[in-house]
């Protein structure tokens, strides 16, 4: 158990192991998951039978590059690395991760898939590589715990029981100097996320201000009038404050999180000065009935293949509006996340299920975003369309301990060099600022 977490108790699952249908040679049926040497791992199960969803960890192999084959060169030359076809236990997410979370995979990762029960393959896949500066600050126990793993983002395909991978190191384009590529990080291996059968449907619950709804059994915080949001807060009559109206939340409950996987104590700062935006990069491809599947993907490829202590985002919004709560400890409070590294500190992390990069973020998602930041940012007295100084704790633009001046609601790429949260949603957050101001009665 990790340092902040020395007074909690932890809790083990007793993980039956799942072979997948086609075991790769030499897989060792008794090896932990993410092994410290290199090696076939078996299918991680969920554990105990009430206990949704389970985690395929499959090492991935050399693999004969197309200038390999032509050459006749031995495969264990190849700098690239996957796995053929294969048949697998059904699964819905998919990522890649390797041993060192200091380490970036400088290359690209593919994947194409078949859907469960049919011969129909996907094309290839990009999964996103550059996924660093998702993850807890340096210096934090969370980071620094031994657990933390390198990871790309993972991407949502539906049920599937088929995959391809193949991972190839970044090559010179034309003009560029001829130096031999970074080599592939160490470890690597393919990660198959079942995130489980949906919970079953309950009533909306939750009084007003409830912000310990999870723990009464709430699936769902309902929406609060401007009036009603303000006595929640436990805000005088006569006061006259900016907080937008309390949107509906759906709970950890309400999506099915296995609370047994995440570790059991709470990490805290100060305040909520900032809201980061982030698009999830799992793609697309789901039906807004499917988000809370792939919260819990996301959820278990955060924990059990990543290694942190929590989803990494304290709140998500699907592509129709809907809002969810996302790490826990309290909507209302100001719980640590793991969603921009060197900026988790003192703010919030909201992550748009999609990928924006191409795709225009639908209205709703952004509309959602105004509410949602209206609210937790008026909670804490943040103007949405103001700025805000802030230490960095270490990224690839600002190095440890730099001040820097942002806005109150930034993209993820203001406080580290990456694509996140996409061009078009990014262009969007003018937008936000905007109308989560007025929501705030500015």
């Amino acid at each position: 158990m990790r340092a902040f977490l020395a007074s909690s108790i932890g809790v083990t699952c007793a993980a039956a192991l799942v072979l997948p249908l086609a075991a790769p040679a030499g897989a060792a049926p008794d090896t932990p998951a993410h092994p410290a040497t290199a090696g076939s791992v078996p299918a991680e199960a969920s554990g105990p039978a009430e206990v949704p969803g389970s985690t395929q960890s499959l090492a991935l192999d050399p693999l004969a590059s197309p200038s390999v084959r032509a050459t006749g060169a031995p495969a264990a030359a190849a700098a690239e690395q996957g796995l053929p076809e294969r048949d697998v236990q059904p699964f819905s997410l998919v990522g890649v991760v390797w041993d060192d979370v200091d380490t970036e995979l400088h290359g690209t990762a593919q994947v194409r898939t078949r859907a469960t029960g049919t011969d129909r393959w996907s094309d290839w896949q990009d999964l996103e590589t550059h996924n660093a500066e998702h993850s807890a600050d340096a210096g934090t126990a969370e980071r620094d715990s031994g657990a933390a793993r390198g990871s790309t983002a993972p991407l949502w395909v539906g049920d599937s029981d088929g995959v391809e991978v193949r991972v190839r190191p970044e090559t010179p384009g034309p003009g560029e100097s001829a130096e031999p590529p970074v080599p592939l990080p160490a470890g690597l291996h393919l990660e198959l996320v079942d995130p489980g059968k949906d919970p079953q449907e309950l009533p909306a619950t939750g009084a007003a201000g409830a912000d310990r709804a999870t723990s009464l059994g709430a699936t769902v915080l309902p929406a609060l009038s401007r009036a009603e949001t303000e006595e929640a807060a436990g805000l005088a009559p006569a006061a006259k404050p900016y907080i937008g109206p309390r949107p509906r939340i759906v709970t950890r409950k309400g999506w099915g999180a296995d609370e047994k996987l995440r570790e059991s104590g709470f990490a805290y700062t100060k305040s909520v000065k900032a809201a980061f935006i982030h698009h999830s990069a799992t793609g697309n491809n789901y039906k807004c009935s499917q988000a809370p599947s792939v919260l819990r993907g996301i959820y278990r490829y955060h924990v059990k293949s990543s290694g942190w202590r929590d989803i990494g985002y304290n709140f998500a919004v699907d592509k129709c509006g809907n809002i969810y709560e996302g790490r826990a400890g309290g909507v209302t409070k100001a719980v640590m996340g793991a969603h921009t590294l060197g900026f988790n500190t003192n703010t919030m992390g909201i992550a748009v299920l999609g990928t924006f990069t191409k795709s225009n973020p639908p209205a709703a998602a952004v509309n959602a975003v105004s509410k949602l930041t209206a609210w937790k940012l008026g909670l804490f007295g943040a103007n949405p369309k103001g700025k805000v100084t802030l230490t960095s704790g270490g990224s690839n633009k600002y190095k440890k301990g730099k001040k820097v001046k942002l806005n109150v609601i930034s993209g993820h790429r203001d406080g580290f060099a990456t694509e996140c949260p996409g061009a078009r949603l990014y262009k969007k957050l003018g937008t936000a600022r905007t109308s989560s101001a007025k929501l705030q009665g500015r």
